[in-house]
């Protein structure tokens, strides 16, 4: 077995040394940090953040795995929540969170890998990424929980205030972002990779072994740009004969081959950045945020909206995202077949409305205000963050609102909606809209029609300590605000236009999700009421000239309407082309 292992070694080492030699080979794939786990997998809770590296994270690992469902090491929301010293419902928000964020379907229903749920425990002390504009290298490298430059100044702004204050010069960038979750990875492999270790007859580091399942939990934290699964990457593990199983690779011999791949992305990155910085913006680097959207599906009335510019052919963009950025008093339309990668973000939009009518499997809203934003099927996870007045309409598994104030979310989702952060009069309400292709890709996505917990906030508490402009340090334990319910006389249901839906086979003709009974009547009686009105109009006795009076009248105050609602430029922006 320490042949074979040396074999391994040997096999790494000869291949780095060829690639140096030939240059012209072809360019080694990009290690990338999986982003929905920093994204959406972060949650502030400060029993689950530990900041000891393995001393607690290793006997707790142990602890799991003797207390495993037996065969598999596999555990549920019970164990999870005697392990941790939580809640039954901060287990079960542990459990579905883990599951959101896993690469692929996380198997068991109700139960997680123990290994998976101690690499999740370990990035929760992940710490983001300062603002660029703070230049003490020492600060912006230790990645470990530190005070943020932001705190206490800006702790009186509102969401949107705090977004604006800071420029896009000054904010980090998807790249800045992506390098600095690398950087936590590279400072932190050696522990990661202990925790996944078994342990065998040796001395020093070649007494800690990674087998080839164990190996294959990194997927967890990072992927090849190309979609190159890590198994055939990795030179140790990538002629394994499927019949026999894998030799274990020595934990040192993963670390040193996992920090190469670390470094020379970073390098990428750092070379990416500087060119941006100092040449003209490139509208095809992938950090930068720009309108995937194609000029066919968006209609600009005001002429202060940006530049639309397609990514489609872009080839930065394999491990693409959707982005739709600083749309202002215009309505943009993104269809299933202008979407690329399986998550969007809509970021820094202003008096709006924003239709994704696409299936995905993650969305994030953030900065954006005075909007309304549809997302039509999201079956892992959406995040609302720093918005103000935001209407948001989703299908959904989960939804996280941090942040946010005055803003309404008519929700379909099957777990409950998790509340963090600073957050002024949010309002639920039940999922309000429908559109052709709805319930076909609520299947795709695998949202349960039967579940909706939209009127079951959970709350956690004020501060998120992975928010690098949270409030300042010593308030977090004061409870965040909750939401309330919308008053059902104040319920509507949002009409999308027939002509934005694709078809379908089998179209959806109404909300797919149940209207509770207190919001159906509500609804009926609005229906009767102007029902009752329509039917006055047509029995008044009134001759030809004053019948037109009366539709000359009507008409007038319905443009007066249009106008001062504003949606007179949905009108003009959704006509046809």
């Amino acid at each position: 077995m320490n042949e074979d292992r040396i074999d391994s070694s040997t096999s790494t080492s000869d291949t780095t040394a060829a690639a140096e030699k030939d240059p012209s080979a072809a360019p080694s794939p990009l290690l990338r940090p999986r982003r929905e786990l920093f994204e959406h997998g972060l949650l502030p809770i400060s029993k689950l953040i530990f900041s000891d590296g393995t001393l607690t994270l290793a006997s707790l690992k142990n602890k799991l795995l003797q207390r495993s469902i037996p065969s598999s090491d596999r555990v549920d929301a019970l164990t999870i929540a005697d392990a941790l010293q939580i809640s039954p419902d901060i287990a079960l928000l542990v459990l579905g969170t883990l599951a959101a964020v896993l690469p692929s379907d996380p198997g068991s229903a109700g139960t997680a890998d123990v290994h998976d749920l101690v690499l999740f425990l370990y990035i929760q002390s992940y710490k983001r990424l300062l603002p660029r504009a703070h230049k003490d290298s020492a600060a912006v490298a230790d990645v470990w929980p530190s005070t943020s430059a932001f705190d206490g100044y800006l702790s009186a702004l509102s969401p949107l205030q705090l977004v604006r204050s800071n420029s896009r010069r000054s904010m980090p960038s998807q790249a800045d972002e992506e390098a600095h979750q690398l950087s936590y990875l590279q400072k932190h492999m050696a522990n990661i990779l202990t925790l996944l270790a078994e342990s065998i007859e040796g001395e020093g580091d070649e007494s800690l072994v990674i087998p080839l399942e164990r190996f294959e939990h990194l997927g967890f934290l990072i992927q090849f740009s190309e979609g190159i699964p890590l198994r055939e990457a990795a030179p140790f593990f990538a002629n394994s004969d499927p019949e026999m199983p894998a030799v274990p690779v020595p934990a040192a011999h993963v670390h040193d081959w996992v920090l190469q791949h670390i470094a020379v992305s970073l390098e990428h990155n750092a070379e990416r950045v500087s060119a941006k910085e100092n040449g003209p913006q490139n509208f095809s680097d992938l950090d930068v945020p720009m309108f995937d959207a194609s000029v066919s599906h968006i209609r600009v009335q005001s002429s202060s909206s940006p530049t639309v510019t397609s990514m489609q052919s872009s080839p930065a963009y394999s491990r693409s995202q959707t982005f739709v950025e600083g749309i202002s008093k215009a309505s943009v339309v993104k269809q299933e077949c202008d979407i690329k990668g399986h998550s969007v973000k809509v970021l820094n939009c202003h008096d709006s409305v924003i239709y994704i009518l696409a299936p995905l499997m993650y969305a994030t809203v953030y900065g954006c205000s005075d909007t309304t934003i549809i997302l039509g099927a999201i079956g892992k996870a959406v995040r609302v963050e720093h918005c103000e007045r935001v209407q948001v309409i989703t299908a959904a598994k989960r939804i996280c609102i941090a942040n946010c104030r005055e803003c309404v979310l008519f929700l379909g989702v099957n777990q409950r909606p998790l509340i963090v952060g600073d957050n002024h009069k949010l309002q639920v309400a039940p999922f309000n809209t429908y559109y052709s292709q709805l319930e076909e890709h609520i299947a795709q996505v695998g949202v349960d029609l039967t579940v909706n917990k939209w009127d079951e906030p959970l709350v956690l508490g004020m501060v998120d300590p992975h928010d690098s402009l949270s409030h300042p340090a010593g308030v977090s334990d004061v409870q965040a605000g909750s939401a309330t319910c919308l008053d059902p006389g104040q319920f509507t249901i949002f009409l999308i236009p027939k002509c934005l839906g694709a078809e379908s086979p089998q179209p959806t003709k109404y909300i797919p999700f149940r209207l509770p009974e207190i919001y159906s009547e509500s609804q009926r009686r609005k229906h009767s009421v102007l029902s009752d009105i329509q039917q006055a109009l047509r029995d008044v006795q009134l001759d030809a000239n004053r019948k037109r009076d009366l539709a000359m009248a009507l008409h007038v105050h319905f443009k007066d309407w249009l106008y001062a609602s504003g949606n007179i430029r949905q009108l003009y922006c959704l006509q046809g082309d």
